[in-house]
């Protein structure tokens, strides 16, 4: 099961230092965990998760393997890219293809690095983005109206749920306001889902600071961070530069850099945990002699849908999962003792996967 979280921006603010320094990250894991970089643009890396190597030291596990997020390095967006303005339609294209939007942000000033309205302003970057994003999905939903009225006069009853759902973000898009606002029932979620439209995506805003505000953040950042708070969007505030310096550095290096300006974790670690948060996505475990792997499922997943992103066969031949929650893994000193205190679980079809659960799955071949 993949999940991809594109990165988007105007040009200049910092998503090529950006996505260069999760892939040297990646490359540095190498060593420990699969990476692979699929394309020149599109990079995966390891989501971090103290919870392994707690879980692979008890059972003795000989590898490690983490769950895995993609990032897809979009080009930079221009005004006007909705009207195809500097190759715009193949970028809209590339974020149609994205379960969830990293924004960059310039929150930096920098002499040497030219922005394209020749000043720094975050809040108007976001909106020239997003006004764009609308604008594609104003023109596509648009385009839509006519077909839909056709059907419905035929007694089609699933293009007259599209079309409600079509009118209702319309009004929002024409209002100025993105698609994700559209106020729906979770039955209907699958059919908005089919529509396809950018500005319907969750989005994590990344402030791109200068290197002295890396710890703290700065005026720019804070105006972003207040605007995602009144979206009930995300938002993290990095330096690209010194996570691209610091993604090449030995382990041992890296926390004496970081510990010297304030910080405790690298930037990037915060922004992959919050892309992966931004997604829904919870993580269960399998752990054993030979290794302790993550795995993931959207959040509300039952036991069978879990057991099937290992195999297709473990789906359709579900019997149980023996389940134990982390802490009660850790507390029990591993599966036996967690056994014997009464803290393993079998539980069936209607179980939902909850974020740190061990499992193992019995099925009938």
């Amino acid at each position: 099961m993949g999940f991809k979280c594109g990165i988007v921006g105007l040009p200049n603010v910092g998503k090529s230092t950006l996505f260069n320094a999760l892939t040297e990250t990646a490359a540095a894991q190498a060593a420990n965990y699969p990476f692979c970089t699929i394309e020149p643009n599109v990079g995966e890396v390891a989501v971090p998760d103290t919870r392994l190597d707690v879980l692979a030291k008890l059972a003795k596990s000989a590898e490690i393997v983490p769950t895995r997020l993609t990032f897809v390095d979009i080009a930079g967006l221009v005004k006007g890219a909705s009207q195809g303005e500097g190759l715009g339609n193949q970028f809209l294209g590339n974020i149609r293809e994205v379960d969830a939007i990293a924004h960059v942000v310039r929150c930096f000033e920098d002499s040497d690095i030219t922005h394209v309205a020749n000043k720094i302003d975050p809040i108007a970057d976001i909106d020239t983005i997003e006004t764009e994003l609308m604008l594609a999905d104003l023109d596509s939903l648009e385009r839509r109206v006519d077909a839909l009225e056709k059907k419905i006069r035929g007694q089609d009853k699933e293009a007259k749920e599209t079309l409600d759902l079509v009118s209702r973000a319309l009004k929002l898009l024409r209002d100025g306001k993105p698609a994700r606002f559209v106020e729906r029932k979770p039955e209907e979620e699958k059919l908005f889902h089919s529509l396809g439209l950018l500005t319907s995506l969750p989005v994590l805003y990344v402030c791109n600071v200068e290197e002295a505000a890396a710890a703290t953040g700065n005026e720019y950042s804070r105006m972003v961070e207040k605007r995602a708070a009144e979206e009930g969007a995300a938002c993290v505030t990095i330096s690209a530069k010194i996570e691209s310096e610091i993604a090449v550095l030995p382990r041992e290096e890296r926390e004496m850099f970081l510990s010297e300006i304030g910080l405790n974790e690298p930037g990037l670690d915060r922004l992959i945990r919050a892309g992966y948060g931004l997604l829904h996505l919870v993580t269960f475990f399998t752990v054993g002699p030979k290794e302790t792997r993550a795995w993931t499922v959207t959040a509300g997943s039952r036991a069978p849908q879990a057991a099937g992103v290992i195999h297709s066969d473990f789906e359709r031949g579900f019997i149980r999962a023996e389940t134990i929650a982390y802490d009660d893994y850790v507390k029990g000193g591993g599966e036996a003792g967690a056994r014997d205190i009464g803290k393993l679980r079998l539980e069936g079809k209607e179980y939902i996967v909850a974020d740190g659960d061990v499992m193992h799955f019995r099925f009938a071949t």
